[in-house]
């Protein structure tokens, strides 16, 4: 286990539902990736890149509903500034995204 935090702490990450609508092959990345386009509802549509080649193709993700944490300062990475954090669980070197077993308005807070 890594550091502990405070409820405190964790009520600082905003943690929203967004739904994947763009998906693009991102060369310029270090390692294998995506480039994404998310719409989170009434926060709007941001971007992510997100290193789950290996697992998704970009037809899987169109549509696909996601957990992300929206509330990260920007972030470049090569020439794409990343405005979200797309969240998912690490088995080796595979991503396998967390998402809703329902489908949900996008937006919705993770809690």
């Amino acid at each position: 286990m890594n550091n502990i935090i405070t409820f405190e702490d964790f009520t600082k990450v905003d943690l929203r539902i967004g739904t994947i609508i763009e998906v693009n092959d991102f060369p310029k990345a270090r390692q294998p990736a995506y480039q994404l386009l998310i719409d989170f509802g009434e926060l709007g549509i941001r971007k992510s890149s997100a290193q789950i080649t290996t697992l998704y193709s970009k037809q899987d993700l169109l549509q696909k509903q996601i957990v992300a944490v929206v509330n990260f300062p920007k972030k470049q990475i090569a020439t794409f500034m990343s405005e979200c954090l797309v969240l998912g669980a690490v088995q080796g070197k595979d991503v396998v995204l967390l998402n809703p077993e329902n489908r949900v308005k996008n937006g919705s807070t993770v809690s």
